[in-house]
């Protein structure tokens, strides 16, 4: 399975913002986007302000970009929830971005169960969580509503998981699922609208790039 290895502080400097990869590190000085707010490379300084010469091709681009990097996707799988969305009924791009919020990956992380998305894949990898009540280790399974999501008893034990519902109480979870967080459990309770996924995405211009 393809990942991506670099650093991803680049991915925030690269996009021009903070794609909030790290998790609490990205509200500290350590970040590394408060520290070089341009993008990475040798001529990184000078792309700065030329946003307004960037051509539909580039916008769309970074839009593509922008989103893959928020989900932790590569390329290949990017473009195949693509032309699932594509055929469905409704807006191509809300539905690309419903597919993408019901990953499990991003479920546990949405759930408040995990700091960040890469945190949420690494600990289904590794066999963590269960998926109605049966074991499942594969971060970009899609969820559906009505799906259960917990923590294996005998992950419970572990150091992590014994801290984990203190952590969670401070981290929000998204409306259109429920949690508990006692005992570190949680559902799908319905799709979720527009209104209720990162504002900062551009699916429209996403639907343009892969429409050309």
């Amino acid at each position: 399975m393809a990942r991506y290895t670099d650093s991803v502080c680049k991915l925030c400097r690269r996009e021009g913002e903070k794609l909030y990869l790290k998790g609490t590190r990205c509200y500290s000085p350590k970040c590394a986007f408060e520290k070089r707010g341009f993008a990475p490379g040798q001529h990184g300084k000078a792309r700065q302000g030329r946003t307004d010469r960037e051509s539909d091709y580039a916008r769309q681009l970074r839009a593509k970009q922008r989103a893959r990097r928020v989900y932790g996707i590569m390329e290949r799988q990017f473009r195949r929830y693509f032309s699932v969305a594509l055929h469905q009924r409704g807006v191509t791009g809300t539905n690309l971005l419903q597919t993408l919020e019901l990953r499990m990956d991003n479920v546990v992380f949405r759930m408040g169960l995990a700091e960040n998305r890469s945190q949420a894949r690494q600990l289904v990898n590794h066999g963590h969580f269960k998926l109605n009540g049966r074991r499942a280790d594969i971060p970009s399974m899609l969820l559906k509503p009505g799906d259960t999501i917990s923590v294996s008893e005998t992950s419970k034990s572990l150091p992590f998981f014994k801290e984990l519902p203190d952590l969670a109480e401070k981290r929000p979870c998204a409306v259109w699922m429920d949690r508990d967080v006692k005992s570190m459990s949680g559902r799908v309770l319905r799709l979720p609208e527009r209104a209720e996924i990162d504002g900062s995405l551009t699916e429209q211009l996403i639907v343009e790039y892969y429409s050309r």
